[in-house]
């Protein structure tokens, strides 16, 4: 059987695999979409669909998720996808965390941020629980999509205006630059983008072995709040100050995790951090926990749950949160980088986001990736 030309094939149809497609399509390229699945049913729709940029950590990934807010509001109308809320509201519980803040207040990244008392606060945010808050900083940057439907309605719109041709159901069985081998046949192109996230093992394992890359599983919720309750935007709490990479770079970030240690051992040992988004039936997706492995185990803990839970009252104003729906999400993580963007050859790169940050900064990667290939 003949094989398929096109200027650029992309392994993968999870966010990163879009955000390269859609690099590509831009070009003018003509850009063929291979997917194993049926349909995304990864770490893509399994997320909180927050596109974050304050707190991301310095550099490249800052840069990306800057550059990839600004996509994304430039892509969602077109594509039908709704923005349901915008900004990120962090309260800082202990004096420590808010000396975290305004240290970071200080930097470049705090650009646009401003960082209030919690009267002020609670005037413009009345959800939040301020009762012993000592400070919120706002970042009007933030967006929130709902994953669920965006991956999907992100598809179909590349398929639809940019002539994006998917192929799902479709595995990628080897790659040998120009041609890609799959369970139907041959395709071959110019460029190769490999975006298979989680599958570390099935395509050239071999050039991910050095990087120490293990999964990560995280715990997530979706809490049904009290009739009315409307989040102002994203939201998120002290643990979150020594989760995030430009908040945990700041010198008090130190004294905090240290007071953390202290007071929520069990959160930090199951790497729980605070964040809840809305959705736009008012329920809330909230999570999540931290836990790595070579192959974390496919079950849910109660008692993370309840800690998740734990953390969610203190931080919102709730009189209801009944829990409508559980699942596990999934990423790669590495000890040394955000993203690894590996060329085994001329025709063919290969990009891993690393930190969890792929809706965050995955059209912002694609960008550079093309840029400089």
């Amino acid at each position: 059987m003949a094989a398929r030309h096109f200027d650029v094939v992309v392994v993968g149809a999870g966010i990163v695999g879009l955000a390269h497609a859609y690099a590509a399509a831009r070009r003018g390229w003509r850009v063929c979409v291979v997917e194993r699945d049926a349909a995304c049913v990864g770490a893509s729709i399994r997320n909180f669909g927050f596109i974050t940029v304050t707190g991301q950590a310095a550099g490249d990934t800052w840069r990306r998720a800057r550059r990839a807010r600004d996509l994304w509001a430039e892509v969602a109308p077109q594509a039908g996808i709704a923005v349901l809320h915008q900004g990120l509201w962090l309260v800082a519980r202990r004096p420590a965390a808010a000396e975290v803040l305004q240290q970071f207040m200080q930097g470049d990244m705090a650009d646009g941020c401003s960082l209030m008392s919690p009267a002020e606060a609670a005037r413009r945010a009345d959800a939040l629980a301020l009762a012993d808050a000592a400070a919120v900083l706002h970042s009007p940057h933030e967006l929130r999509v709902e994953s669920r439907t965006a991956i999907g309605l992100l598809t179909r719109w590349l398929a639809e205006a940019h002539g994006v041709v998917f192929r799902f159901d479709e595995a990628v069985l080897q790659v040998d630059a120009p041609r890609l081998h799959t369970g139907r046949g041959m395709l071959q192109a110019e460029r190769i983008v490999l975006c298979t996230h989680t599958d570390l093992a099935s395509l050239q394992p071999e050039r991910l072995a050095p990087h120490g890359l293990r999964l990560c599983q995280l715990q997530m919720l979706r809490v049904q709040p009290q009739a009315g309750f409307k989040l102002p935007g994203a939201v998120m709490g002290d643990l979150s100050l020594v989760r995030y990479g430009g908040f945990a770079a700041q010198p008090a970030a130190q004294a905090l995790r240290q007071q953390l240690q202290r007071e929520e051992p069990d959160a930090l040992a199951h790497g729980i951090h605070l964040i809840a988004v809305q959705s736009a039936d008012g329920s809330l997706v909230v999570g999540d926990s931290h836990h790595y492995g070579a192959a974390p185990e496919p079950f849910a803990s109660a008692d993370v749950e309840a800690l998740i839970l734990h953390h969610l009252r203190r931080l919102l104003r709730l009189t209801e949160g009944r829990v409508t729906e559980r699942w596990l999400g999934q990423y790669v993580s590495s000890p040394h980088t955000d993203c690894l963007i590996d060329a085994p050859c001329d025709a063919v790169r290969r990009v891993v986001v690393t930190s969890g940050t792929g809706a965050s900064t995955a059209f912002g990667i694609a960008e550079e990736v093309f840029d400089a290939w």
